[in-house]
Protein backbone atom coordinates (compact mmCIF):
# COMPACT_ATOMS: atom_id res chain seq x y z
CA UNK A 1 0.00 0.00 0.00
CA UNK A 2 1.22 3.52 -1.02
CA UNK A 3 1.42 5.04 2.38
CA UNK A 4 1.57 8.46 0.79
CA UNK A 5 -1.44 8.75 -1.13
CA UNK A 6 -3.67 7.49 1.34
CA UNK A 7 -6.12 10.07 2.80
CA UNK A 8 -8.19 10.23 5.74
CA UNK A 9 -11.83 12.19 5.69
CA UNK A 10 -12.35 15.11 8.47
CA UNK A 11 -15.60 13.82 8.59
CA UNK A 12 -14.41 10.17 9.99
CA UNK A 13 -10.41 9.82 10.53
CA UNK A 14 -10.97 6.23 10.79
CA UNK A 15 -11.91 5.91 7.05
CA UNK A 16 -8.94 5.76 4.51
CA UNK A 17 -8.41 6.16 1.07
CA UNK A 18 -6.42 5.41 -1.82
CA UNK A 19 -6.21 3.90 -5.35
CA UNK A 20 -4.39 0.51 -5.09
CA UNK A 21 -6.98 -1.42 -4.85
CA UNK A 22 -5.98 -3.13 -8.38
CA UNK A 23 -7.65 -3.52 -11.43
CA UNK A 24 -11.52 -2.78 -10.81
CA UNK A 25 -14.30 -2.77 -13.42
CA UNK A 26 -18.05 -1.98 -13.14
CA UNK A 27 -19.07 -4.10 -16.13
CA UNK A 28 -18.39 -7.35 -15.16
CA UNK A 29 -22.20 -8.28 -16.71
CA UNK A 30 -20.62 -7.72 -19.84
CA UNK A 31 -19.07 -11.02 -19.85
CA UNK A 32 -22.72 -12.43 -19.93
CA UNK A 33 -23.19 -10.44 -23.18
CA UNK A 34 -20.02 -11.49 -24.80
CA UNK A 35 -20.84 -15.23 -23.99
CA UNK A 36 -24.34 -14.93 -25.42
CA UNK A 37 -22.87 -13.41 -28.65
CA UNK A 38 -20.09 -16.02 -29.21
CA UNK A 39 -22.90 -18.66 -28.36
CA UNK A 40 -24.81 -17.46 -31.49
CA UNK A 41 -21.70 -17.00 -33.68
CA UNK A 42 -22.25 -13.23 -33.85
CA UNK A 43 -18.17 -12.55 -32.87
CA UNK A 44 -17.56 -14.88 -35.73
CA UNK A 45 -20.11 -13.29 -37.94
CA UNK A 46 -19.07 -9.63 -38.03
CA UNK A 47 -15.26 -11.03 -38.27
CA UNK A 48 -16.30 -12.24 -42.04
CA UNK A 49 -18.95 -10.24 -43.43
CA UNK A 50 -17.83 -6.65 -42.22
CA UNK A 51 -15.17 -5.15 -43.81
CA UNK A 52 -15.11 -0.87 -44.88
CA UNK A 53 -13.73 0.19 -48.10
CA UNK A 54 -10.28 1.02 -45.79
CA UNK A 55 -7.07 2.60 -48.08
CA UNK A 56 -4.80 1.60 -45.59
CA UNK A 57 -2.71 -1.15 -45.57
CA UNK A 58 -1.74 -2.13 -41.94
CA UNK A 59 -4.21 -0.82 -39.16
CA UNK A 60 -3.92 -2.02 -34.98
CA UNK A 61 -7.67 -1.74 -34.70
CA UNK A 62 -9.08 -3.74 -37.37
CA UNK A 63 -12.61 -2.99 -38.75
CA UNK A 64 -14.57 -6.40 -37.11
CA UNK A 65 -12.70 -4.99 -33.67
CA UNK A 66 -13.66 -1.62 -33.98
CA UNK A 67 -17.86 -1.92 -34.79
CA UNK A 68 -17.88 -5.20 -31.56
CA UNK A 69 -16.33 -2.13 -29.24
CA UNK A 70 -19.10 0.01 -30.06
CA UNK A 71 -21.49 -2.41 -29.40
CA UNK A 72 -20.21 -3.23 -25.86
CA UNK A 73 -20.40 0.39 -25.49
CA UNK A 74 -23.75 1.20 -26.73
CA UNK A 75 -24.73 -1.97 -24.35
CA UNK A 76 -22.96 -0.62 -21.46
CA UNK A 77 -24.44 3.11 -22.17
CA UNK A 78 -21.28 4.30 -23.41
CA UNK A 79 -22.91 6.14 -26.51
CA UNK A 80 -20.24 9.00 -27.38
CA UNK A 81 -16.77 8.33 -28.99
CA UNK A 82 -15.58 10.12 -26.55
CA UNK A 83 -15.79 7.44 -24.11
CA UNK A 84 -13.57 5.41 -25.44
CA UNK A 85 -10.64 7.46 -24.51
CA UNK A 86 -11.92 6.87 -20.59
CA UNK A 87 -12.18 3.32 -21.49
CA UNK A 88 -8.99 2.45 -22.90
CA UNK A 89 -7.77 0.17 -20.21
CA UNK A 90 -11.10 -1.16 -18.69
CA UNK A 91 -10.59 -4.67 -17.95
CA UNK A 92 -13.91 -6.07 -18.64
CA UNK A 93 -14.13 -4.05 -22.22
CA UNK A 94 -10.33 -5.13 -22.73
CA UNK A 95 -11.33 -9.09 -21.98
CA UNK A 96 -14.67 -8.72 -24.10
CA UNK A 97 -12.55 -7.97 -26.87
CA UNK A 98 -8.72 -9.79 -26.14
CA UNK A 99 -7.12 -6.94 -26.87
CA UNK A 100 -4.69 -5.17 -24.84
CA UNK A 101 -6.11 -1.53 -25.24
CA UNK A 102 -9.18 -0.09 -26.75
CA UNK A 103 -9.82 2.10 -29.78
CA UNK A 104 -9.52 5.47 -28.91
CA UNK A 105 -11.99 8.25 -29.84
CA UNK A 106 -10.12 9.35 -33.03
CA UNK A 107 -9.58 5.56 -33.77
CA UNK A 108 -13.39 5.31 -33.78
CA UNK A 109 -14.29 8.23 -35.71
CA UNK A 110 -11.87 7.74 -38.06
CA UNK A 111 -13.76 4.28 -38.75
CA UNK A 112 -17.58 5.98 -38.73
CA UNK A 113 -16.23 8.23 -41.96
CA UNK A 114 -14.74 5.36 -43.50
CA UNK A 115 -18.78 3.92 -43.84
CA UNK A 116 -20.25 3.80 -46.72
CA UNK A 117 -23.05 2.13 -49.03
CA UNK A 118 -21.11 -1.38 -48.87
CA UNK A 119 -21.23 -1.27 -44.92
CA UNK A 120 -24.79 -0.11 -44.64
CA UNK A 121 -25.48 -3.15 -47.05
CA UNK A 122 -23.00 -5.11 -44.88
CA UNK A 123 -25.18 -4.22 -41.43
CA UNK A 124 -28.46 -5.14 -43.01
CA UNK A 125 -26.95 -8.36 -44.16
CA UNK A 126 -25.51 -9.57 -40.63
CA UNK A 127 -28.62 -8.43 -38.80
CA UNK A 128 -30.53 -11.11 -41.61
CA UNK A 129 -28.03 -13.89 -40.57
CA UNK A 130 -28.46 -13.23 -36.88
CA UNK A 131 -32.19 -13.27 -37.00
CA UNK A 132 -31.84 -16.74 -38.75
CA UNK A 133 -29.85 -17.99 -35.78
CA UNK A 134 -32.25 -16.34 -33.60
CA UNK A 135 -34.74 -17.83 -35.15
CA UNK A 136 -33.56 -21.30 -35.40
CA UNK A 137 -33.32 -21.47 -31.41
CA UNK A 138 -36.76 -20.02 -31.13
CA UNK A 139 -38.83 -19.42 -34.41
CA UNK A 140 -42.28 -17.22 -34.12
CA UNK A 141 -45.17 -18.57 -35.07
CA UNK A 142 -46.18 -15.93 -37.87
CA UNK A 143 -44.20 -11.87 -38.49
CA UNK A 144 -46.14 -9.10 -37.22
CA UNK A 145 -44.62 -5.89 -39.07
CA UNK A 146 -45.35 -2.61 -36.79
CA UNK A 147 -44.31 0.34 -39.44
CA UNK A 148 -43.99 3.33 -38.36
CA UNK A 149 -41.67 6.64 -38.14
CA UNK A 150 -39.66 8.70 -35.49
CA UNK A 151 -37.53 11.87 -35.45
CA UNK A 152 -34.27 11.97 -34.75
CA UNK A 153 -32.86 15.78 -33.49
CA UNK A 154 -29.77 17.44 -35.59
CA UNK A 155 -27.93 20.32 -34.90
CA UNK A 156 -26.48 22.50 -37.25
CA UNK A 157 -25.88 22.01 -41.09
CA UNK A 158 -26.17 18.26 -41.41
CA UNK A 159 -27.05 16.50 -44.53
CA UNK A 160 -30.40 15.66 -44.98
CA UNK A 161 -31.67 17.09 -41.83
CA UNK A 162 -34.84 19.07 -42.33
CA UNK A 163 -37.72 20.49 -41.01
CA UNK A 164 -40.25 17.91 -39.45
CA UNK A 165 -44.15 20.03 -39.69
CA UNK A 166 -45.61 16.84 -37.60
CA UNK A 167 -42.96 16.65 -35.24
CA UNK A 168 -42.55 20.80 -35.55
CA UNK A 169 -39.02 20.03 -34.81
CA UNK A 170 -36.09 19.92 -36.92
CA UNK A 171 -34.25 16.46 -37.65
CA UNK A 172 -34.38 13.32 -39.57
CA UNK A 173 -37.19 11.40 -40.35
CA UNK A 174 -36.06 7.88 -40.51
CA UNK A 175 -38.67 4.27 -40.85
CA UNK A 176 -38.76 1.60 -38.97
CA UNK A 177 -39.90 -1.54 -38.66
CA UNK A 178 -40.52 -3.70 -35.41
CA UNK A 179 -41.59 -7.18 -34.32
CA UNK A 180 -45.00 -5.97 -32.83
CA UNK A 181 -44.64 -9.34 -30.37
CA UNK A 182 -41.04 -9.15 -29.94
CA UNK A 183 -39.65 -5.93 -30.05
CA UNK A 184 -36.76 -7.08 -32.69
CA UNK A 185 -36.12 -4.12 -34.82
CA UNK A 186 -36.55 -6.08 -38.17
CA UNK A 187 -35.67 -3.06 -40.27
CA UNK A 188 -34.33 1.02 -40.15
CA UNK A 189 -33.93 3.34 -42.50
CA UNK A 190 -33.01 7.03 -42.56
CA UNK A 191 -34.48 9.65 -44.61
CA UNK A 192 -34.46 12.94 -45.10
CA UNK A 193 -36.54 15.21 -42.25
CA UNK A 194 -38.74 16.74 -44.79
CA UNK A 195 -40.05 13.27 -46.05
CA UNK A 196 -43.41 12.24 -45.34
CA UNK A 197 -44.28 9.35 -43.39
CA UNK A 198 -45.60 6.86 -46.24
CA UNK A 199 -43.27 8.46 -48.74
CA UNK A 200 -41.24 5.27 -49.99
CA UNK A 201 -42.70 3.03 -47.50
CA UNK A 202 -43.83 0.66 -49.99
CA UNK A 203 -39.79 0.03 -51.34
CA UNK A 204 -38.55 0.10 -47.80
CA UNK A 205 -41.60 -2.83 -46.53
CA UNK A 206 -40.85 -4.79 -50.46
CA UNK A 207 -37.87 -6.00 -49.58
CA UNK A 208 -38.12 -6.67 -46.48
CA UNK A 209 -41.03 -8.85 -47.15
CA UNK A 210 -38.89 -10.15 -49.90
CA UNK A 211 -36.15 -11.35 -46.96
CA UNK A 212 -38.92 -13.29 -45.05
CA UNK A 213 -40.55 -14.90 -48.41
CA UNK A 214 -37.07 -16.14 -48.99
CA UNK A 215 -35.59 -16.89 -45.76
CA UNK A 216 -39.42 -18.17 -44.31
CA UNK A 217 -41.40 -19.50 -47.23
CA UNK A 218 -43.95 -21.38 -44.88
CA UNK A 219 -44.18 -17.77 -42.09
CA UNK A 220 -47.45 -16.01 -41.68
CA UNK A 221 -47.55 -12.20 -42.41
CA UNK A 222 -49.04 -9.82 -41.33
CA UNK A 223 -48.99 -5.88 -40.78
CA UNK A 224 -50.19 -2.78 -38.44
CA UNK A 225 -49.64 0.54 -39.87
CA UNK A 226 -51.42 4.05 -38.09
CA UNK A 227 -53.31 6.65 -40.90
CA UNK A 228 -49.81 8.25 -42.10
CA UNK A 229 -49.27 4.80 -44.21
CA UNK A 230 -52.70 5.13 -45.59
CA UNK A 231 -51.20 4.65 -49.18
CA UNK A 232 -52.09 2.69 -51.94
CA UNK A 233 -48.88 1.56 -53.06
CA UNK A 234 -47.80 0.02 -50.12
CA UNK A 235 -51.55 -1.82 -50.12
CA UNK A 236 -50.28 -3.14 -53.62
CA UNK A 237 -47.13 -4.52 -52.54
CA UNK A 238 -48.78 -6.24 -49.45
CA UNK A 239 -51.64 -7.55 -51.34
CA UNK A 240 -48.90 -8.69 -54.39
CA UNK A 241 -46.87 -11.10 -51.23
CA UNK A 242 -49.99 -12.16 -49.23
CA UNK A 243 -49.36 -10.07 -46.16
CA UNK A 244 -52.14 -9.07 -44.54
CA UNK A 245 -52.90 -5.63 -42.87
CA UNK A 246 -55.10 -3.47 -41.63
CA UNK A 247 -53.59 0.37 -41.60
CA UNK A 248 -55.74 3.24 -40.20
CA UNK A 249 -57.01 5.72 -42.49
CA UNK A 250 -57.79 9.32 -42.09
CA UNK A 251 -61.39 10.23 -41.20
CA UNK A 252 -63.19 12.25 -44.26
CA UNK A 253 -66.99 12.63 -44.72
CA UNK A 254 -67.54 10.08 -47.24
CA UNK A 255 -66.28 7.19 -44.39
CA UNK A 256 -68.59 9.38 -42.04
CA UNK A 257 -71.47 8.91 -44.64
CA UNK A 258 -70.83 5.20 -45.31
CA UNK A 259 -71.16 4.54 -41.49
CA UNK A 260 -74.00 6.45 -41.02
CA UNK A 261 -76.57 3.56 -40.25
CA UNK A 262 -74.22 2.34 -37.06
CA UNK A 263 -73.86 6.13 -36.33
CA UNK A 264 -77.86 6.10 -35.56
CA UNK A 265 -77.61 2.89 -34.06
CA UNK A 266 -75.41 4.17 -31.38
CA UNK A 267 -77.51 7.51 -31.11
CA UNK A 268 -80.83 5.27 -30.05
CA UNK A 269 -78.54 3.11 -28.09
CA UNK A 270 -77.83 5.93 -25.84
CA UNK A 271 -80.56 7.98 -26.10
CA UNK A 272 -81.55 7.50 -22.21
CA UNK A 273 -78.37 7.00 -21.37
CA UNK A 274 -75.47 9.50 -22.17
CA UNK A 275 -73.04 8.85 -19.61
CA UNK A 276 -71.61 5.62 -19.99
CA UNK A 277 -69.64 4.27 -22.81
CA UNK A 278 -70.81 2.48 -25.37
CA UNK A 279 -69.77 1.63 -28.97
CA UNK A 280 -70.74 0.19 -32.13
CA UNK A 281 -68.90 -2.00 -34.74
CA UNK A 282 -69.00 -2.29 -38.21
CA UNK A 283 -68.10 -2.63 -42.21
CA UNK A 284 -68.26 -1.53 -45.90
CA UNK A 285 -66.69 -1.41 -49.40
CA UNK A 286 -64.82 1.75 -50.02
CA UNK A 287 -62.49 2.85 -53.07
CA UNK A 288 -60.98 5.80 -52.96
CA UNK A 289 -59.94 8.04 -56.15
CA UNK A 290 -55.88 7.12 -55.93
CA UNK A 291 -57.42 3.18 -54.95
CA UNK A 292 -57.21 0.59 -58.46
CA UNK A 293 -60.29 -1.72 -56.91
CA UNK A 294 -62.97 -1.65 -53.50
CA UNK A 295 -61.20 -2.75 -50.16
CA UNK A 296 -62.65 -3.51 -47.08
CA UNK A 297 -62.87 -1.05 -44.27
CA UNK A 298 -64.03 -2.12 -40.48
CA UNK A 299 -64.90 0.79 -38.33
CA UNK A 300 -65.98 1.42 -34.64
CA UNK A 301 -67.83 4.37 -33.33
CA UNK A 302 -67.38 5.47 -29.50
CA UNK A 303 -69.27 7.13 -27.07
CA UNK A 304 -66.82 7.65 -24.80
CA UNK A 305 -67.77 7.87 -20.82
CA UNK A 306 -69.84 11.19 -19.65
CA UNK A 307 -69.61 12.89 -23.29
CA UNK A 308 -72.48 13.09 -26.19
CA UNK A 309 -69.96 13.30 -28.91
CA UNK A 310 -69.17 10.39 -31.52
CA UNK A 311 -65.39 9.16 -32.36
CA UNK A 312 -64.41 7.36 -35.31
CA UNK A 313 -62.18 4.89 -36.13
CA UNK A 314 -61.41 3.46 -39.73
CA UNK A 315 -59.20 0.50 -40.62
CA UNK A 316 -58.91 -0.67 -44.06
CA UNK A 317 -57.68 -4.39 -44.13
CA UNK A 318 -57.47 -7.65 -45.99
CA UNK A 319 -58.06 -9.59 -42.80
CA UNK A 320 -61.22 -11.73 -42.52
CA UNK A 321 -62.05 -11.73 -38.85
CA UNK A 322 -64.63 -9.95 -37.41
CA UNK A 323 -64.53 -5.98 -37.02
CA UNK A 324 -64.36 -5.97 -33.53
CA UNK A 325 -61.47 -8.36 -34.04
CA UNK A 326 -59.46 -6.29 -36.54
CA UNK A 327 -60.34 -3.39 -34.55
CA UNK A 328 -58.31 -4.68 -31.12
CA UNK A 329 -55.73 -6.03 -33.69
CA UNK A 330 -55.20 -3.11 -34.58
CA UNK A 331 -55.03 -1.31 -31.64
CA UNK A 332 -52.07 -3.49 -30.32
CA UNK A 333 -49.49 -1.30 -32.41
CA UNK A 334 -49.74 0.77 -29.58
CA UNK A 335 -46.91 -1.26 -27.54
CA UNK A 336 -44.61 0.32 -30.86
CA UNK A 337 -44.14 3.27 -28.89
CA UNK A 338 -42.32 1.55 -26.14
CA UNK A 339 -39.82 0.20 -28.33
CA UNK A 340 -39.54 3.10 -30.22
CA UNK A 341 -38.49 4.81 -26.70
CA UNK A 342 -36.58 2.11 -25.76
CA UNK A 343 -34.36 2.45 -28.50
CA UNK A 344 -33.74 6.19 -27.95
CA UNK A 345 -33.20 6.71 -24.75
CA UNK A 346 -32.10 3.12 -24.03
CA UNK A 347 -29.73 2.62 -27.38
CA UNK A 348 -29.20 6.06 -28.67
CA UNK A 349 -30.64 5.59 -32.21
CA UNK A 350 -30.29 9.45 -32.27
CA UNK A 351 -26.40 9.71 -31.70
CA UNK A 352 -25.96 10.80 -35.75
CA UNK A 353 -23.98 13.52 -34.74
CA UNK A 354 -22.21 13.47 -38.55
CA UNK A 355 -22.22 16.20 -41.20
CA UNK A 356 -22.45 13.35 -43.34
CA UNK A 357 -26.26 11.71 -44.24
CA UNK A 358 -24.49 8.19 -44.91
CA UNK A 359 -22.23 8.45 -42.35
CA UNK A 360 -25.13 8.73 -39.97
CA UNK A 361 -27.50 6.44 -41.57
CA UNK A 362 -24.51 3.73 -40.96
CA UNK A 363 -24.63 5.11 -36.98
CA UNK A 364 -28.06 4.34 -36.87
CA UNK A 365 -27.65 0.72 -37.98
CA UNK A 366 -24.84 -0.06 -35.44
CA UNK A 367 -26.86 1.23 -33.09
CA UNK A 368 -30.08 -0.72 -33.99
CA UNK A 369 -27.69 -3.82 -34.49
CA UNK A 370 -26.66 -3.09 -30.87
CA UNK A 371 -30.33 -2.89 -29.44
CA UNK A 372 -31.13 -6.30 -31.78
CA UNK A 373 -28.25 -7.93 -30.21
CA UNK A 374 -29.57 -7.31 -26.44
CA UNK A 375 -33.05 -7.89 -27.35
CA UNK A 376 -32.29 -11.27 -28.24
CA UNK A 377 -29.87 -11.63 -25.19
CA UNK A 378 -33.03 -10.55 -23.19
CA UNK A 379 -35.52 -12.96 -24.14
CA UNK A 380 -33.57 -15.75 -25.22
CA UNK A 381 -30.90 -15.84 -22.21
CA UNK A 382 -31.84 -13.36 -19.22
CA UNK A 383 -33.72 -15.24 -15.85
CA UNK A 384 -36.85 -15.09 -16.47
CA UNK A 385 -37.62 -12.87 -13.96
CA UNK A 386 -36.05 -10.08 -15.38
CA UNK A 387 -36.82 -10.53 -19.40
CA UNK A 388 -39.39 -7.81 -18.43
CA UNK A 389 -37.23 -5.10 -17.38
CA UNK A 390 -36.33 -2.25 -19.46
CA UNK A 391 -32.65 -2.00 -20.70
CA UNK A 392 -32.05 0.54 -18.37
CA UNK A 393 -33.12 -1.71 -15.48
CA UNK A 394 -30.99 -4.49 -16.44
CA UNK A 395 -28.03 -2.81 -17.09
CA UNK A 396 -27.98 -1.74 -13.14
CA UNK A 397 -28.73 -5.17 -12.03
CA UNK A 398 -26.85 -7.03 -14.23
CA UNK A 399 -24.27 -5.01 -16.42
CA UNK A 400 -23.32 -2.67 -13.66
CA UNK A 401 -21.71 -5.16 -11.23
CA UNK A 402 -18.36 -4.32 -9.55
CA UNK A 403 -15.36 -6.87 -9.98
CA UNK A 404 -11.64 -7.25 -9.10
CA UNK A 405 -9.67 -9.04 -11.88
CA UNK A 406 -6.75 -11.09 -10.74
CA UNK A 407 -4.03 -12.55 -12.72
CA UNK A 408 -1.87 -15.87 -12.71
CA UNK A 409 0.33 -17.59 -14.92
CA UNK A 410 -2.18 -19.38 -16.53
CA UNK A 411 -5.45 -17.76 -15.73
CA UNK A 412 -7.77 -14.25 -15.61
CA UNK A 413 -10.03 -14.41 -12.60
CA UNK A 414 -13.06 -12.01 -12.54
CA UNK A 415 -13.65 -11.46 -8.77
CA UNK A 416 -17.50 -10.05 -8.73
CA UNK A 417 -19.05 -8.42 -5.72
CA UNK A 418 -19.89 -10.68 -3.19
CA UNK A 419 -22.56 -8.38 -1.84
CA UNK A 420 -24.30 -8.53 -5.54
CA UNK A 421 -28.20 -8.97 -4.66
CA UNK A 422 -28.57 -10.41 -8.19
CA UNK A 423 -25.80 -13.23 -7.77
CA UNK A 424 -28.77 -15.95 -8.88
CA UNK A 425 -30.00 -14.34 -12.04
CA UNK A 426 -26.54 -14.03 -12.86
CA UNK A 427 -25.86 -18.00 -12.56
CA UNK A 428 -29.23 -18.54 -14.19
CA UNK A 429 -28.50 -16.40 -17.27
CA UNK A 430 -24.68 -17.68 -17.64
CA UNK A 431 -26.90 -21.56 -17.92
CA UNK A 432 -29.16 -20.23 -20.32
CA UNK A 433 -26.61 -18.86 -22.68
CA UNK A 434 -24.80 -22.56 -22.16
CA UNK A 435 -28.27 -24.34 -23.43
CA UNK A 436 -28.62 -22.59 -26.32
CA UNK A 437 -28.86 -24.65 -29.03
CA UNK A 438 -28.28 -22.32 -32.18
CA UNK A 439 -28.18 -23.72 -35.64
CA UNK A 440 -24.75 -22.01 -36.59
CA UNK A 441 -23.28 -22.39 -40.47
Amino acid sequence: MDILNTVSLESNSQIKINFDGGDLSSDAGLLLFKEFLFKIGAVKLINRMFKTNDTAWFRIHKDDANLMQVIYQIASAYFEDDCADELTNEPVMTAVLDKDALASQPTLSRFYNRMDEDTLNQLSQITRELRKVIYSIKRPEFMLFDIDSTLLDTYGNQEGEGFNYHYQAHGYHPLLCYDGLTGDLLKAELRDGTMYCSKEADIFMKSLLDEFICDFPDMPLYLRGDSGFAAPDLYEVLEDKNCKYAIRLKENAKLRELAEDKSQALYRATKFNQVDYAVEYGEFMYQAGSWSHPRRVVFKIEKPYGQMIHLYTFIVTTMEMEPYQVLQFYCGRGKMENFIKEGKSGFDFASVSSSYKLVNANRLLVHTLAYNLFNWFRRLALAVSMRKQRIDTIRLKLLKIAARVVKSARYKYFKLCSSCPYKKEFYETLENIHNLQPQLE
